[in-house]
């Protein structure tokens, strides 16, 4: 029963990152239309490698012993549905300017509304906590840190100081 639950939250996300794919490459070509450039072009593969190695991490790690949901699944499940609830909004908010890549519309300003009027970088956030409620909903601690710490890395060192020199261009 557990691995017809792992396969198929596995296959939602699937299917998730897929229709968000095509939406970011939809959008793009609206504001590519409108003049943007693409700023941090060369990290956006990390990107797709943290989430394929955690997606493969976490069904691996679930699959590896006797497949369970966690004691604290209930915790993780919600955590996981603030994390879609908070990018979902991220995602209407932004409409047409979201993208999975930094691009900077010369004459636009920065949105300053939905989640973005109190965070920075709400999507980030959806994303930190998805990569550890999803791993921790059938107990795979190690797939959820490792994943966690990339993604911090990532962020931290390269992705948000590159969206915020992208992001000074529209001040």
């Amino acid at each position: 029963m557990v691995e017809a639950l792992i396969g198929s939250v596995a296959a939602i996300l699937v299917v998730q990152r897929l229709v968000e794919l095509a939406l970011a490459r939809r959008n793009r070509q609206w504001v590519v239309a409108l003049g943007a450039k693409e700023y941090g072009a060369r990290h956006y593969p990390l990107f797709f490698l943290l989430h394929g190695a955690w997606m493969a991490g976490w069904i691996t790690e679930a699959l590896a012993g006797v497949p369970e949901l966690s004691g604290w699944w209930s915790v993780w499940l919600v955590l996981f549905g603030v994390a879609q609830s908070l990018r979902y909004w991220c995602i209407y908010s932004l409409g047409y300017y979201w993208n999975t890549r930094i691009l900077v519309v010369p004459g636009a300003t920065a949105i300053r509304k939905g989640p973005y009027r109190y965070l920075p970088h709400p999507n980030y956030v959806a994303v930190a906590l998805e990569l550890a409620a999803v791993p921790l909903l059938f107990g795979c601690w190690i797939t959820a840190a490792v994943a966690t710490l990339a993604n911090g890395v990532l962020l931290i060192a390269v992705r948000i100081p590159q969206e915020e020199a992208a992001l000074k261009l529209l001040r």
